[in-house]
């Protein structure tokens, strides 16, 4: 990975993106799908933007990865989410053979990767991924936390 390319440096991409869901009304989680040091994907919460239960920031981000590689396998690639996936979101890590998650704040009433499920690590699945939380994670929470003051 080139010195401008770093892992900051993508979580920032995915802040970007929950930034865009907060002004949407959304809560504020963003991801990007990396592979070779390039984005193939981006994504943030679209649930309240399209009325969609399945509009997580980590779904979008898949499709529109899988869309540009014209295929649903994810090897050889990187999601990078402001915040632990849930559990449908680390199932379809799985399903999409993703190699890496990096993420930034925990979920502890909702996480699947970590805080209450590690369902990217069961050996049980066809596949693991990679864990790697903590990117960011200060800057991740503060999204979350302010996104959720405003609303009071």
């Amino acid at each position: 990975m080139s010195p401008q390319l770093t892992h900051e440096y993508f979580m920032r991409l995915a802040i970007n993106q929950a930034r865009i869901a907060a002004a949407h009304g959304d809560i504020p989680v963003g991801a990007v799908v990396v592979r070779e040091g390039a984005v193939i994907g981006r994504g943030r919460n679209m649930r309240e933007f399209r009325q969609d239960p399945a509009a997580h920031a980590e779904i979008e981000a898949l499709r529109d990865a899988a869309a540009q590689l014209g295929g649903w396998r994810l090897t050889a690639c990187a999601v990078y989410c402001t915040l632990e996936p849930c559990v449908m979101c680390a199932g379809a890590l799985v399903q999409a053979q993703v190699e890496h998650l990096y993420y930034g704040a925990a979920d502890p009433k909702a996480g699947g990767v970590e805080s209450l499920y590690q369902i990217l690590e069961d050996s049980r699945l066809n596949h693991q991924v990679l864990v790697h939380p903590g990117i960011l994670q200060e800057e991740c929470e503060r999204l979350l936390k302010d996104f959720f003051e405003r609303l009071r």
